[in-house]
């Protein structure tokens, strides 16, 4: 595809002259196509969009106040979409002098070639000019991405994305207004199947990005809020699981409790003597488990489906995936407690029960992370 075939969108807010000069240079390299989105700058800057806007191929598109990237993002794309058909798709760029004119284009043609992809222009972190707290951020950031997600981004921050037309409907669903919409632009992604290619692009930071409006704790915070409202999901979940199976255990201690629960369910007339030769220990475990995974479960589902995840239009589908993934997971707990209780030897004691199951319970929760994100809360209809 040629350069021209997409259009490059550049949200500032509060710019210099490195904006004019990023838009001046992608005009010379034959980029026919600039949204720039002026997110509240303060008067004395606005001059900038004055001067650029007076070009033909510069739109400017403004917020009256600050409402942060992620909105400054949506603004363009809802524009792009409705004035821009016809056109492969949008790259977005920062003006600060970050993303160079060739790393723009090379993006763009990635974009189109063979399979339609979002393509991410990814620095590389490992050289000795990148500033520590970047390298250490994106460390973090792109191992969570892999644990959690399984996903392989090896910059999860870059703001130089090409995205092919057919996907910004999808994408500007992504919750967020500030720089925590391009974090869950890529949950979003995984979650919808939507597939995307790396470029490696020139790693360029000026006075070690000091022009970068990024909030280090409040915008970090924001960043990983979808992990961090499904851990504390989990969290708040888990609790309510291990203090109910806590108290079922100490309910059912002892077979003669569950020989009762037994006999009545399935009006049966077995014997104390006959259950506990039988394996007292994995019923009683089992019943435990499963009656506090459903409490639990309900809990968790409700959350995720309204904090986590957000709304799906097909509520019983997802349901009905949750509780496959559910009773899954219910059944992984229960068998790996009790084949642990065996192996270690500690007996049918409750404590050692409920201390077996936490580390348990730990591990699960990534696999029921990755199961929900890609497949109970997926919404496909959307």
């Amino acid at each position: 595809m040629e350069s021209c075939d997409f259009t490059l969108i550049i949200p500032s807010l509060d710019p210099d002259e490195k904006l004019s000069a990023t838009v001046h240079e992608a005009i010379d390299a034959g980029i026919d196509d600039i949204i720039l989105v002026d997110d509240g700058s303060r008067g004395e800057r606005r001059h900038f969009f004055d001067e650029l806007g007076q070009l033909d191929c510069v739109t400017v598109l403004t917020h009256e106040n600050n409402r942060g990237k992620g909105a400054a993002l949506k603004t363009a794309f809802s524009y792009f979409l409705e004035n821009r058909s016809g056109r492969a798709g949008v790259v977005t760029a920062d003006g600060d002098g970050q993303h160079k004119t060739s790393d723009i284009i090379a993006c763009a043609k990635e974009m189109t070639s063979g399979e339609h992809a979002v393509v991410l222009g990814c620095r590389d972190f490992s050289l000795p000019e990148v500033p520590k707290k970047s390298r250490f951020g994106n460390t973090l950031t792109s191992g969570v991405f892999k644990f959690l997600c399984g996903m392989r981004i090896s910059d999860t921050q870059t703001g130089l994305r090409a995205i092919p037309a057919e996907f910004l409907p999808i994408i500007m669903e992504a919750k967020g207004s500030r720089y925590e919409f391009e974090t869950n632009m890529l949950l979003l992604m995984n979650m919808r199947r939507i597939p995307y290619r790396e470029v490696k692009i020139e790693t360029v930071y000026i006075d070690e990005n000091a022009s970068s409006h990024f909030r280090p704790v409040r915008d970090s915070l924001r960043v990983y809020g979808i992990i961090f409202k499904y851990i504390g999901s989990s969290i708040f979940s888990s609790v309510i699981d291990v203090i109910v199976f806590h108290l079922l255990g100490m309910l059912l201690s002892g077979a003669g409790a569950a020989v009762n629960v037994v006999n009545s369910v399935f009006h049966s007339h077995i014997s104390e003597a006959a259950l506990a030769g039988s394996g007292i220990v994995w019923l009683e475990t089992f019943l435990q488990t499963a009656l506090a995974r459903a409490v639990s479960a309900t809990v968790n589902f409700t959350v995720n489906k309204h904090v986590v995840f957000g709304g799906v239009s097909d509520v019983k589908r997802a349901y009905a995936r949750y509780a496959v993934v559910a009773v899954s997971m219910m059944l992984l707990s229960w068998a790996s407690v009790s084949v642990l209780l065996f192996v270690t030897g500690l007996g049918n004691a409750t404590a050692a029960r409920t201390l077996i199951k936490i580390p348990v319970d730990i591990l699960l929760f990534l696999l029921s992370f990755r199961l929900q994100q890609r497949w109970v809360f997926a919404d496909r209809k959307k």
